[in-house]
Formats: C-alpha cells, structure tokens, sequence
C-alpha cells in the first residue's frame, strides 16, 4: 500500500498532554469527563485542543503546530486556564503523571466510543488496564525520506526520554520497583512500544499492508510506537514520555524532544551517517530505562558502549545547544537541569511517600500542587495534612436531618 506523507515545515512542534480528573475530597480519580467537555463547549465552544480520551477520568490538552515550544506552552496554559473554574465547580483537581498512585485500573470507565470498545473487546484484560498519562511530541519533517533515518538515530537516545519523564511507580496502590510502570504496562498491546526499523519508505508501507490486511490493525494511528511517523500530520511523534506533572517539565521534555529531531536532522543534511543501535539493544535499553529510570546504566551504540543514564544528558545538553538556539527552546532546554538535580517525578513521588508515612494520598495531592505550581516541587517543601471529610446533610424519610 502507498502511504502518503503530509507536507510539514521543518522542525514545526506541537505538544499534546493527557491529564487525570482528581476528586478534591477523596483524591481518587473522577469519571467527568463528557461533565467537563460539555461545560468546555457550552462556555467556549467546540475545540480541537479541548479533548476526551480513552477513560472518562482524562481529558486532554493539544496545542497547535507552532515554531516554538514556548508557543506550545501558551497554548497548554490558555487551555487549562479554560478548563479550571469548570472544574474547580464540581470539586475536581487537575493533575497527572503516568498512572495515578491508588486508582484501580478495573473501576475506571471507557468513553463511549467504537473505538475504544473494539480495543478493550480486542485486549480483554489488558485492555482494561490502561490506567495511562503521557505527553505526546510532535516534530515536523520535511522531507519523506529522512523520517526513517531520523527515527532509528532517534532510538539510540529515546530511554534517556523515558527516564527523565519517568512518572509511573505506583500501580492500584502498590510501589512497583519500576521507574515507569507505564511503560511496561503499555507494551502490553499488539503493536505498542518499541517501533520496527526500517531502512527505505517501501518497508514501512509493506509493514502497514500486511498489518492491515491480517487485521492487526483497521487504521495506521492503531500503530502504537513509542516513535512512529505520523504521515497524516508530516511528523515525527514521540509518545515514550509518561505525562510530565508539570508545565515547566512538559516543555523541558519537549525541548529536548525538539532539539534531538532538529539535531540529527541537520547532520543528515550535512552527509552525515546517523547512528543506529540493533533491535536487542533497543528492547533492553527501553527495559533498563523503564526499571531504573535516572539510575539507568543504557547502551550508547552499536558497540555496546554503556554509560549511566544522567552523565549521557548532561552531554546532551552542551551538545543541542546549538539546535535549541536556532530553535528559540534554549531556556526550556535548560529546564532539563530541574530534573538532574530535584530528581524524576517517580524520585520525588516515592521520597513525598516517605516523608509522609507511606501515604500515596500525600503523592496524589503533591501531583495536584505541582500542576498547580507549573514546576516541580522539592520534595521536602511539600506538606500534607489530611482534609476532613465534608459534613454531608441527607433529609430522612420523616423529614428530619441526619449527617
């Protein structure tokens, strides 16, 4: 099958970002979402950027295609800005992160959608599952023929993407031990995680025939990889990132992101041979990643060279300044830094448990304070008290009150 790609300006960016419906009271997540949306339309009207999801605890925030992650990131908040006083009526909080620290991944509901049934009917248990945040980053490619190169370039560095966003350790209430507990979890899908390499466009479109031919799949956005291309949009999107808890770490990410694309691209343009890594380091590095997150020690190329996972990005960072000036993400690139030294939100999760007694109420409500605060909080600068339960005041059959 011929498999078009969309014309796209160099480099363009778009961020989308998948956030969790807290209730204020119980710090559980809330089923709200068509509530919510409904609410969006009626004040604001229809939007794009304003979306329902798979559960009806998410709803998620998409910016438009822009020159600048900064631009990004004024979409992001105009649109959350939109969305608060809605929620803040029905006692719901804005958070996220990769999994939500107690939820019960079987108690939460689907959105009513075809979509969504067939994949949960498909799935069965696993299906249900998919207690899942991420942040999804879009980089626009040019040109057709580099997007193959630039993704398998692009899998020699995606599990330090993954262990910088690393936001998932607790899974239905228990510490996991992992990292990024999503990331195990959602390769638990045909066709998610680690993407195929190919070396020319024709392999790809053959890949896409057969899966659709066989039924594996009845569209090509049901390929699920954590770097794929996006024909329909000419991009690149990254969706190995669990959702950071924050503005200020969302578009560090998406600097980073950015930067690696227009990177590896310019080098591509200048005759270079891009770097590769084989299938089997790619699997164990995305393990690695997912298990150790900042204590990573990840495979660096073909060689096998290792090297942890926090000396890498710090090479990193000296080594895209160049791109993130041409780009104008210099500033959020350096944001990267807050994560090297306040640690990854899993690091600031479990140590929040820690000096709170075990309690994960404490991290749910420290991911609601931190999407407050558009940055990551030290750890040892959050405090948490228990709200009391409101009084309720139900009316007996009698007509008297009782509480």
């Amino acid at each position: 099958m011929g498999v078009d790609f969309a014309t796209s300006d160099r480099s363009t960016v778009g961020v989308e970002w998948e956030l969790q419906l807290i209730d204020k009271d119980t710090l559980d997540l809330r089923q709200s979402a068509d509530a919510v949306l409904r609410a969006v339309r009626e004040q604001h009207g229809e939007s794009e950027h304003i979306v329902q999801e798979m559960l009806l605890n998410t709803i998620e925030v998409t910016s438009r295609p822009h020159a600048t992650v900064a631009e990004c990131g004024a979409d992001l908040a105009d649109f959350i800005t939109r969305v608060r006083p809605i929620t803040d009526a029905l006692r719901i909080e804005l958070a996220t992160a990769g999994s939500h620290p107690f939820a019960r991944p079987l108690y939460q509901r689907v959105t009513e959608s075809d979509r969504y049934a067939e994949l949960v009917k498909r799935t069965g248990y696993w299906g249900r599952q998919m207690l899942l945040y991420g942040i999804h980053v879009h980089v626009g490619v040019e040109n057709r023929d580099k997007v193959l190169p630039l993704i398998r370039a692009l899998l020699t560095r995606f599990a330090h993407l993954q262990s910088l966003a690393a936001s998932s350790p607790y899974w239905a209430g228990d510490d996991t031990g992992y990292a990024s507990n999503r990331a195990m979890v959602f390769k638990q899908l045909p066709t998610a995680g680690v993407p195929r390499q190919f070396t020319h466009w024709s392999e790809y479109e053959h890949y896409l025939g057969d899966m659709l031919h066989t039924g594996v799949i009845d569209n090509v956005d049901e390929i699920r990889w954590d770097i794929r291309p996006a024909p329909r949009l000419g991009t690149i999107e990254f969706r190995v990132c669990d959702a950071a808890s924050n503005l200020r770490e969302t578009l560090a990410l998406a600097a980073l992101i950015h930067c690696l694309v227009e990177d590896f691209s310019a080098r591509l343009d200048a005759g270079e041979t891009l770097p590769v890594i084989p299938d089997w380091f790619v699997d164990e590095n995305k393990w690695r990643s997912a298990r150790y997150g900042m204590d990573a020690i990840l495979i660096l190329d073909e060689a096998g060279n290792e090297e942890l996972v926090t000396d890498t990005v710090e090479k990193m960072l000296s080594d895209l300044m160049p791109a993130a000036k041409r780009l104008g993400c210099a500033e959020q690139l350096t944001w990267v830094n807050d994560i090297l030294t306040l640690g990854a939100s899993y690091q600031r999760q479990l140590k929040v448990a820690d000096n709170h007694g075990g309690s994960l109420e404490a991290v749910a409500q420290y991911l609601v304070e931190e999407m407050k605060a558009d940055r990551p909080i030290p750890p040892e600068d959050f405090t948490f008290q228990r709200q009391p339960e409101p009084l309720i005041v139900r009316t007996d059959a009698s007509g008297g009150s009782r509480s």
